[in-house]
């Protein structure tokens, strides 16, 4: 009997996944353990396991289609067997709301004895969508080709890898730019800043944020990581002493290491720091576990580790689940001060700014001095001013005594 494979949910926060590559065709054999697909979740590209075994009977999405949690991926059955019904029971199922980029394509089926899957939708007068697999766009992003001005080679026009590689700018798109012609471009929204534009969009308007910046002086700090990294395997970032001071400082804190849920306030005995790590396509957050009971070191190799995975985007759901406080560090990028929204469920996210020169009194005579701002926003259901204000208080003695870090 033929069976259906559903989009799973790969994530905590997934609603949909975008069918990046299909590892079969229609009328393979595929056996359970086969990786038949790769997914875009809201956080990462995954691979759909198949559980079924058979021949590949019916796709029922392109690369580059959306499908949401639970949806029909594709059948599996025995050769020549008949699953219209099982089609025909899934177009009779309402469907839930959803936007114009992401609802589900109905596809015709010619009752015939040869299957096979369905072609790419033909871009028309009202359908603005570019039709092109998600390989092409990056590569078009990445050379600075505008994809629409490319000609599709593929099925039904589809724009192919091979047609960015040969495409050759016209004589006209420079004299259409002279001239002024207004253009732009629309790309559909990712998976992960749909996810992002949710959840931060919730947490900005349901917890009431408020902000505490201070000001830390950063000599001994600089100094202090100049000495460790003379002696240490790993070189030690700013960043991972930072991680360090701020677990720590939770320690003695903790009713800033909390949550809120709702009807009780959740007040965490274990410290997991997440630290926010920008991607090409939004923001992620892994989790270094039990923060405050790591080496700087460690802290170090672990947090390597996740930005390389988390830019190649091979992130699994364990990586980036279970933050109990966040950092966000916009310091190298030359920001002097920020405010960050609460990523939930935290009732707190710092942010860090970048190591400044200025000059400043120092025991009464004036002399260049190194500083850095950083700015605690907190969830005001969960955390107060004055507990807000002694966490900050500790975290600044840390960073000015490093060597209380160690003890």
């Amino acid at each position: 009997m033929a069976e259906v494979i559903r989009m799973p949910k790969m994530s905590d926060t997934m609603t949909e996944g975008v069918i990046v590559a299909w590892n079969f065709n229609v009328g393979d054999e595929i056996k359970p353990s086969d990786m038949i697909a790769d997914v875009e979740t809201d956080k990462a590209t995954m691979e759909l396991e198949n559980y079924e075994k058979g021949v590949l009977l019916y796709i029922a999405a392109n690369e580059g289609d959306a499908v949401p949690v639970n949806g029909l991926v594709a059948i599996v059955g025995k050769n020549g067997e008949d699953f219209q019904a099982l089609i025909d029971a899934e177009s009779s199922k309402p469907k839930e709301s959803a936007s114009s980029e992401t609802k589900t394509k109905t596809t015709e089926v010619e009752e015939d004895s040869k299957v096979e899957a369905p072609a790419p939708v033909v871009a028309t007068s009202s359908d603005s969508r570019i039709k092109a697999s998600p390989l092409a766009k990056k590569l078009a992003a990445d050379k600075g080709i505008d994809i629409a001005a490319v000609s599709g080679t593929g099925e039904n026009g589809r724009i192919t890898k091979v047609d960015i590689e040969s495409y050759t700018p016209s004589s006209s798109a420079g004299s259409a730019e002279s001239t002024g012609v207004e253009s732009y471009d629309e790309i559909p929204v990712s998976q992960m800043r749909k996810t992002i534009a949710s959840r931060l969009s919730e947490s900005k308007f349901t917890a009431p944020h408020f902000y505490l910046t201070m000001e830390i002086s950063m000599d001994k700090v600089v100094d202090a990581r100049q000495q460790i990294n003379q002696y240490s395997d790993v070189k030690i970032s700013m960043n991972d002493i930072i991680v360090k001071a701020t677990a720590t400082s939770l320690r003695k804190h903790p009713k800033v290491n909390s949550s809120w849920l709702g009807d009780k306030i959740r007040f965490n005995h274990h410290i997991h720091m997440g630290v926010a790590m920008a991607v090409d396509e939004g923001l992620l957050v892994p989790v270094v576990r039990f923060a405050d009971t790591k080496s700087l070191s460690q802290i170090s190799v672990e947090v390597k580790e996740f930005s390389a995975k988390a830019k190649e985007k091979k992130l699994q759901p364990q990586d980036w689940a279970g933050n109990t406080f966040t950092i966000s560090n916009l310091g190298m990028f030359g920001i002097e001060e920020f405010t960050a929204i609460v990523n939930p469920p935290d009732a707190c996210i710092m942010a860090i700014g970048g190591v400044k020169d200025t000059v400043g009194v120092v025991n009464g005579e004036i002399k260049p001095v190194k500083t850095m701002k950083v700015t605690l926003s907190c969830d005001h259901r969960v955390v107060d001013g004055v507990v807000g204000s002694k966490f900050l208080q500790t975290f600044k003695e840390l960073m000015e005594e490093p060597v209380k870090i160690l003890v």
